[in-house]
């Protein structure tokens, strides 16, 4: 299905996706999925959604339904060894299958200076097989897309969850006008993952890698985390690869050199969250800003021009105080369980957070990812249904970047030596006051 563009074929690899992907998808089945002891992961897993959103502002849950969060698409969860492949996948030894994942292809002569009028980041100027990533925001600056993104000097791709993205193509179709763009769901690509040096790119049968910039700061770029950034040794990788050569690549990659495998989501997972990075449907929900997310590291660019929820990005920036912050949990592993993803964190009876994803870590035991309320003492180790979390900051209470300034805006105005002694609005007494 071609979703925008007058004589756009399918021949160009513009299939749609339909219902989200999974109707047509099963005409195709992946090199890894079929591999001895593979596991599906199961969408009630990945789509643990909780009761209902947090709202840090009321304490509670709104009484709508949950954002939906990125299901597993048919996913491998694990080939029966997540903690060896986990320690594979970052020694650059293992693959991972990513059918969660989709492409957005955007073609034309406007395609870059459109992007980046439109979306948080700038494209323009981009070099083929430069990868960059950016967010499209709503009017209040809450996140509604995210993709990474990288051109081959004719094509620009976006890399971006399943789940959402036939509406990124439809929301992209919306906002063309009379530009010179196309924009197409494609159902053309093996996606993979991968992390540190793999030596997946090297192989002819790879047409494009996204280089995931996370944990830098990209130019234009801001930072809350300024420490030694836990991430700062990983390094992902999306792969994309025409599926007509998806089992002649894997069958080249996996002979060339010993000990090299597939590797199940969880052992992805396990290595994203240890490295605190950020997942669309995960980590976000319907009021979900960068800032609270330390995503303006890779997604935002804070020198650029207006565009969509900009105003919101540049407030939180001059006066910091984000409503929630995402810290990292290290769990109790006395317990065989682990909480829930959606799972909601109390404090004294108040609802102070929620987890945005956990995972087994295969030298860390239980980690997770939380969004909690910004006032939350950093110091207060949690009880989640009787497992004990204690929390590592993130997002600084106070909610203030690498760029943010040292003053609050304004803060002068309320000098002593400002005041006019006639005029009440400006720390003066009113006409007959005493």
């Amino acid at each position: 299905m071609t979703l925008v563009g007058e004589g756009f074929s399918s021949e160009n690899g513009g299939a749609g996706l339909g219902d989200g992907g999974r109707t047509n998808e099963a005409q195709w089945v992946s090199p890894l999925a079929k591999l001895p002891g593979a596991v599906v992961l199961d969408d009630l897993d990945a789509d643990q959604a909780g009761e209902g959103n947090f709202d840090e502002a009321t304490g509670g849950a709104e009484n709508t339904a949950p954002e939906p969060a990125a299901v597993g698409y048919g996913a491998i969860a694990h080939y029966g060894d997540p903690s060896g492949e986990q320690w594979a996948l970052e020694g650059g030894r293992a693959l991972v299958d990513r059918p969660d994942l989709a492409i957005v292809e955007v073609r034309g002569p406007d395609r870059l200076t459109w992007l980046t009028s439109i979306s948080s980041q700038v494209l323009t100027g981009i070099e083929p097989g430069e990868s960059r990533e950016l967010l499209i925001l709503d009017p209040q600056g809450h996140i509604e897309y995210a993709a990474g993104a990288i051109d081959d000097g004719e094509i620009l791709y976006l890399v971006t969850e399943r789940s959402s993205a036939q509406g990124l193509a439809d929301w992209l179709n919306s906002m063309r006008f009379a530009l010179r763009v196309e924009v197409t769901l494609s159902q053309r690509w093996w996606i993979i993952g991968s992390v540190g040096n793999s030596g997946v790119s090297d192989y002819e049968q790879v047409a494009m890698t996204w280089n995931d910039p996370w944990p830098g700061v990209v130019d234009g770029g801001a930072e809350y985390f300024r420490g030694s950034h836990p991430g700062k040794n990983v390094s992902f990788h999306i792969h994309l690869i025409p599926k007509e050569r998806a089992r002649e690549f894997w069958q080249a990659w996996s002979n060339d050199q010993p000990k090299r495998r597939a590797a199940g989501m969880n052992a992805w997972e396990a290595v994203r969250i240890a490295a605190w990075r950020p997942r669309l449907g995960y980590e976000t929900d319907g009021r979900s800003m960068p800032a609270e997310l330390d995503w303006l590291r890779t997604a935002v660019h804070t020198n650029k021009g207006c565009y969509r929820g900009q105003e919101a990005v540049a407030r939180i920036l001059n006066l910091g105080r984000p409503a929630r912050r995402l810290v990292f949990l290290q769990l109790d592993g006395s317990r065989g369980d682990i909480p829930q993803r959606g799972q909601f964190i109390e404090l004294n009876g108040r609802r102070v957070g929620m987890v945005t994803s956990v995972a087994r870590h295969a030298d860390m035991g239980p980690i997770a990812l939380a969004l909690v309320s910004r006032a939350l003492p950093p110091q207060v180790v949690l009880d989640l249904d009787g497992i004990a979390a204690a929390q590592e900051l993130i997002v600084p209470v106070d909610g203030k970047s690498s760029v943010s300034p040292k003053e609050r805006p304004g803060a002068g105005l309320h000098n002593p030596e400002l005041r006019r002694p006639d005029i009440p609005a400006l720390g003066g007494k009113s006409i007959g006051s005493r």
